[in-house]
């Protein structure tokens, strides 16, 4: 029996040391825990205890939500959030754009808070010891080439070195800098536990004592309340601009009421005018000749029908005269030469009486075509006259006395 009662205790004292065991792996109390502050304009919403996510994930827990003393350092933020980040997850928050954010969750007026990623800067906390050492000491290190420079060097406003830096080429730079130590990262020794914390200040690592935290800058979202105020507050002093653009609205409909009852007061003036517009052009489109009327008018017309039939007349004498000689050809060859001197002079005058009439038909581009063709027609008659075999001879120019033939001498020897 006792045997069996010291079994029996033995087993559950190890069932309960396993038990134990297995929570503190569940809850992380082996691992390492990254300790961080931030801030918050209120802690509504926030409880201890609550997850701490980053991209999404579980990594850490609040430990704290605090007010912020009246005074002191931080005393321009209203509540203090302390959390801590389990594991080795403190490697993806930075010092260069990492941020806490307070985002509102699914239940109304609760927050998480959620750790933005690092992408520039430096981890935040290292699992390498540091400490400052002179050059002369870090080119006598027997790790020369596993040391790491722990801080920034700046040259003025400018950035000269970047932390973690090798040091075993950038030595004598540094001295060129007018440096005599500086921080140094051993690389060599890498623990499990936090070694060493980033001092924004100071823009170097410092050895890591469980009180010098680092802390992480707020990125918080004003809650849901505030929004809601926010947008009211926009909206009323939006309203009075809306009314009065509605106002203007209403004043450019009137005007545009106005503008076209003005239109309509034009359009009744202007139809005389269209239909005086359509008359013209009726009267522009009369088979009579309306515009011809305007261009040629009516005693300009009865002159060229006058001028015609004189035209007429002539050539008419002239084909009788023609005839005539060429009667008298054939009865009188002692007059033929007088006869035609006369119907040539005729002719002349007859083809200088159709060359102005060509001519003024011409120039006058408005006369009817079959005029023009009609005197050029008279005009290439009479020329051809002129140009026929029959009546060449009666056109020819005045003759003149040929001038005496030379005497041939008699005497070509003497």
């Amino acid at each position: 029996m006792g045997w069996f009662i010291v079994a029996a205790t033995a087993m559950m004292i190890l069932a309960l040391g396993y038990y134990l065991y297995r929570t503190a792996e569940q809850r992380g109390w082996f691992e390492v825990k990254a300790v961080y502050h931030t801030w918050a304009d209120t802690g509504d919403g926030l409880t201890v205890g609550d997850d701490v996510r980053l991209m999404g994930f579980p990594v850490g827990r609040l430990t704290e939500v605090a007010a912020m003393p009246p005074r002191g350092k931080g005393s321009e933020h209203n509540v203090q959030i302390t959390f801590v980040v389990v594991g080795t997850n403190y490697n993806y928050i930075w010092t260069g754009n990492s941020r806490a954010r307070f985002v509102s969750s699914g239940f109304v007026g609760k927050k998480e808070l959620d750790i933005t990623k690092g992408t520039n800067g430096y981890t935040t906390y290292i699992n390498y010891p540091v400490q400052q050492m002179t050059l002369a000491a870090i080119k006598s290190s027997p790790h020369l080439d596993k040391l790491r420079l722990g801080e920034e060097v700046h040259q003025g406003t400018d950035l000269a070195m970047k932390a973690w830096v090798a040091l075993s080429t950038n030595v004598d730079k540094l001295a060129g800098l007018g440096l005599s130590n500086v921080w140094t990262i051993d690389s060599t020794a890498r623990h499990k536990q936090i070694q060493a914390v980033w001092n924004d200040e100071g823009r170097h690592y410092e050895p890591f004592y469980g009180t010098n935290v680092y802390i992480l800058p707020p990125d918080e979202s004003p809650a849901l309340m505030d929004r809601v105020n926010g947008i009211v507050g926009q909206v009323e002093a939006a309203l009075p601009n809306f009314l009065a653009m509605t106002n203007q609205i209403a004043v450019t409909l009137s005007n545009s009421m106005q503008l076209t009852s003005n239109l309509n007061a034009i359009a009744a003036g202007i139809r005389p005018a269209v239909n005086d517009v359509a008359a013209i052009t009726a009267s522009l489109r009369d088979p009579h000749g309306s515009l011809g009327e305007w261009l040629i008018p009516t005693n300009l017309n009865q002159e060229l029908a006058a001028t015609l039939l004189n035209a007429n007349g002539t050539i008419t004498g002239a084909n009788l005269a023609l005839t005539n000689v060429n009667g008298a050809l054939t009865n009188v060859n002692t007059n033929l030469v007088m006869v035609f001197d006369g119907v040539g002079r005729s002719l002349d005058n007859l083809a200088d009486i159709t060359s102005n009439l060509n001519h003024q038909v011409q120039v006058n581009s408005n006369m009817l075509s079959e005029i023009s063709r009609i005197i050029v027609n008279s005009d290439d008659f009479v020329q051809g006259l002129k140009r026929h075999w029959l009546l060449r001879s009666a056109f020819k120019p005045a003759r003149t006395n040929e001038p005496p033939k030379a005497v041939p001498n008699p005497y070509p020897h003497k």
